[in-house]
């Protein structure tokens, strides 16, 4: 057993301070070209690069199970898109703070349904909110915050804690400012926050191996059930939030109709009720523009990405 209490070693700690050396300097290269060559620059990058790494085929894996209609060029030019799409986010991050001025949000940002939002933060209810990684995810918490709503955000600390604090500082620059890290004390300090009638936002788009297995894409998946709990034992609305790219650095932020919550006698019948049609709007939402997907994430059991 590991003593929680003993100090860190000294390689360690080292190592540490080389990667957060590492993170100041891509921080900095990017910021310095502006959000929008950033975005290109990081964008034409990783779509060169991606499709060499070997999380290329659990991408290609993952899509090919979603689309088994699809030619294998078809699979392969939404690939390579994915790629750029996700070095465009890489290369947007560190110039995120760009998006706390309302007049750059509203030029670039077209935020669909916000209103439903307003209508939870004027009536003070509490409001359970799931997230995708879907294009630039970041711009959730942000529409998030300017909608006023009072909302705990959870997110999953980075390993290395230099590195974690200074995402945080980061994120407070573009309004992202209620964090609640994953985990044990974070899924106590979101209880709490329903309980006090702030809202909750959560991502809900990954594997989770302790959760439940719940169709997405006609197979099983482990699929987290807390959000659904959550919102049934605190009789809080469901609604998800997702950004679509529409080109360049524009986005379309749209907060969803709540999803429906199973009225179901049976408990354990209610939540996998519920837990199924937030994957089947994720479904919706993913077959919109599939591009736009995390897709390296392994959704499925390991035995699907076993190869030869």
């Amino acid at each position: 057993m590991t003593d929680a209490s003993a100090p860190t070693p000294f390689m360690t700690r080292l190592g540490w301070r080389l990667e957060a050396l590492g993170w100041d300097a891509y921080e900095a290269w990017y910021r310095a070209k502006g959000i929008d060559k950033a975005s290109d620059a990081a964008g034409a990058m990783l779509r060169r690069i991606g499709p060499m790494t070997p999380t290329h085929n659990i991408a290609r894996i993952n899509m090919q199970r979603c689309f088994p209609e699809a030619e294998p060029v078809e699979i392969e030019r939404l690939l390579g898109q994915s790629w750029e799409g996700f070095g465009r986010l890489i290369g947007e991050m560190p110039n995120m703070g760009a998006f706390a001025d309302d007049g750059f949000f509203n030029e670039r940002v077209e935020f669909v349904g916000r209103e439903r939002l307003e209508a939870a933060r004027d009536a003070g209810t509490p409001v359970v909110i799931l997230g995708m990684h879907y294009s630039n995810w970041e711009l959730c918490g942000t529409a998030l915050m300017k909608s006023g709503l009072n909302c705990h955000i959870t997110y999953r600390a980075a390993n290395n804690p230099h590195i974690d604090a200074r995402i945080l500082e980061a994120r407070a620059r573009y309004d992202i400012k209620l964090m609640t890290a994953k985990g044990g004390d974070g899924a106590k300090s979101l209880m709490a926050a329903l309980k006090a009638g702030e809202s909750v936002a959560l991502m809900n788009d990954q594997k989770m191996n302790d959760g439940i297995e719940v169709p997405f894409f006609g197979y099983g998946a482990m699929t987290a059930p807390g959000p659904t709990r959550l919102a049934m034992r605190h009789n809080a609305p469901l609604m998800m939030i997702t950004v679509q790219r529409l080109g360049g650095v524009r986005f379309r932020v749209t907060v969803h109709e709540p999803i429906e919550i199973s009225t179901n006698p049976d408990k354990k019948q209610a939540v996998f009720e519920t837990v199924t049609r937030i994957n089947q709007l994720a479904e919706k939402v993913i077959r919109q523009a599939p591009e736009q997907w995390f897709w390296v994430h392994r959704r499925w059991a390991k035995s699907v990405y076993k190869t030869g």
